[in-house]
């Protein structure tokens, strides 16, 4: 248990941090999950274009430090890959 004041607000905001971390972590899950969705549906513009809107948040939540970059820069890459690789 933290004793001294520092501590103390050490723990507060660790607290917050961990609470805005896991929203972000989740509106990241899903929309990687969007992208999935249209591809195992078969349509190749929704995918493509659910895949242009989760390139920046995943970019963006790398940068935020809730994804290690070359984590997303893989997540990035597959789902390019799947989404090219869809014929239509």
């Amino acid at each position: 248990m933290a004793n001294t004041k520092s501590a103390k607000k050490a723990v507060r905001k660790i607290t917050r941090r961990t609470e805005i971390n896991r929203s972000r972590r989740s509106e990241m899950r899903t929309e990687v999950r969007k992208v999935e969705e249209a591809i195992s549906s078969g349509d190749k513009s929704a995918a493509a274009a659910a895949l242009k809107s989760v390139e920046p948040f995943l970019a963006r939540t790398a940068q935020k430090g809730i994804l290690h970059k070359r984590t997303a820069s893989r997540k990035i890459s597959r789902l390019t890959a799947r989404v090219s690789a869809m014929g239509e």
